[in-house]
């Protein structure tokens, strides 16, 4: 499987954060928040697979990117970023050796965390 960073993924999840969309939610979160399949299929009917791809961090260059099989390291809600995504997707690329993922998917833990800190004070 060829897994690698989607730059336009991570660049929307960065703009959706600054822009204060994000869910500073714990890590267990993300099996209750993730949209179930008719909630992606709905958004692909709706916007298409371009806006499909930009929510998540990795595509699999295996798998045509007309499937979401092609997308990989979903990160929001198609709304928000979610923090409990972020640390799947971060744990997740961790295990599989994904480095470029990985790193991407630091930093936006690491905006999030920025985040969490200024918003406990």
């Amino acid at each position: 499987m060829a897994v690698r960073l989607n730059e336009r993924g991570f660049q929307h999840a960065r703009q959706v954060i600054e822009s204060g969309r994000y869910v500073l939610d714990d890590r267990d979160a993300w099996s209750e928040h993730q949209p179930s399949t008719k909630q992606e299929n709905d958004f692909i009917a709706t916007h298409g697979f371009g806006a499909y791809a930009k929510w998540h961090l990795g595509v699999d260059d295996e798998q045509p990117p007309d499937r979401k099989a092609h997308y990989k390291f979903p990160y929001g809600d198609f709304d928000k970023v979610h923090r409990c995504a972020v640390l799947s997707a971060e744990s997740r690329a961790g295990q599989y050796k994904y480095t470029d993922i990985e790193q991407a998917v630091a930093h936006l833990h690491g905006m999030l965390d920025v985040l969490r800190k200024v918003t406990a004070r």
